[in-house]
């Protein structure tokens, strides 16, 4: 443990730093796989998939705000989903200004979600979303979270039937659009995947915020019993089909994910806490204080003596010699 904490201040240390540096690379890189991501999957505009356009994307990506950032992204997306169906990216166009007009235009801080939520699902740990989020967000983060598991859906959609959105020019307007709209919005695995995700978050907020001991990591144990019980529920109602191994395995990834982020964000001694009372002319006050658990780092500075200027002191004429 002592050989954690004291990573962790050497970390705390390097951040504080570089920590311009760090966020620019780290933005870019986040924007260099969200690109590649779509490009693999979804890439149908191949003037988007040229190395020099990505790099430009992914370097003017990281230097925009969030909210900018992501929606470049989202524009990205619906190139390539344009020149599969235009009616499909009509319908992803409209659904990422309706995210924007009446979400972001007043909470923007967490925006990124939209982006890491598809990621996680990429990469095979959606669980880790509700976990990470939940314990360091809010319950409004629910919402982009959502949007990003819905927009996941729709490019899988898009990505499964490339074939068949491209070759009905022959099939009545109205028709495309009810049919796209009930393939993507009545999904039953996605509302599945919402709601875990919901119900994740939910409960890792509500039980990090509690005054017990060990409530981030009872926090992580109980969103990630919460979870797995909606899919089963989910399974069992609607018929939604759940791998169980690559289920657990996500789950065990995702709930160690969440652990490495309670320790380098929230590592407390609960050996020392203490308990303080106190009060004023119209309240009581009981205080609950739990020290972080901290390792200072040990500055050592050698100071090198030169001998040889030394003794060369000490056979100049009329010199005299240290004892």
């Amino acid at each position: 443990m002592t050989g954690l904490l004291l990573l962790k201040e050497h970390l705390k240390e390097f951040y504080n730093k570089y920590s311009y540096w760090i966020r620019f690379v780290v933005r870019l890189l986040f924007v260099l796989c969200t690109v590649l991501s779509m490009n693999a999957n979804i890439g149908y505009m191949t003037k988007l998939k040229n190395p020099v356009v990505v790099v430009l994307i992914c370097v003017f990506g990281a230097l925009l705000p969030d909210s900018a950032s992501v929606f470049l992204m989202g524009c990205v997306m619906v190139a390539h989903v344009y020149a599969v169906s235009m009616e499909m990216a009509l319908i992803t166009l409209m659904m990422i200004l309706v995210v924007a007009v009446l979400y972001y235009g007043f909470k923007p801080g967490d925006s990124w979600l939209m982006v890491l939520t598809p990621l996680a699902f990429l990469f095979k740990i959606p669980y880790a979303v509700p976990l990470l989020v939940g314990l360091g967000g809010s319950l409004s983060s629910v919402i982009p979270v959502g949007c990003g598991i819905f927009f996941y859906y729709l490019i899988m959609y898009v990505k499964q039937n490339a074939g068949v959105l491209t070759g009905e020019a022959a099939v009545d307007m109205v028709q495309r659009y009810s049919q796209i709209v009930r393939s993507v919005f009545l999904n039953q695995t996605m509302t599945v995947m919402i709601a875990t995700c919901a119900v994740g978050i939910l409960v890792v907020y509500l039980i990090r915020r509690l005054s017990i001991d060990y409530a981030w990591l009872a926090a992580i144990v109980t969103g990630s019993v919460a979870e797995l019980v909606v899919i089963f529920i989910g399974d069992f109602v609607f018929g939604v089909p759940a791998a169980p191994l690559e289920m657990v395995v996500g789950m065990l990834v995702s709930a160690a994910l969440a652990a490495l982020y309670n320790f380098f964000i929230f590592s407390v001694d609960y050996s020392r806490t203490e308990y303080v009372q106190f009060e004023d002319d119209d309240y009581y006050y009981y205080v609950k204080a739990v020290p972080k658990m901290t390792m200072s780092t040990t500055d050592v500075r050698v100071k090198k003596i030169n001998t040889h200027r030394r003794s060369a002191r000490e056979r100049e004429p009329g010199g005299t010699r240290q004892p």
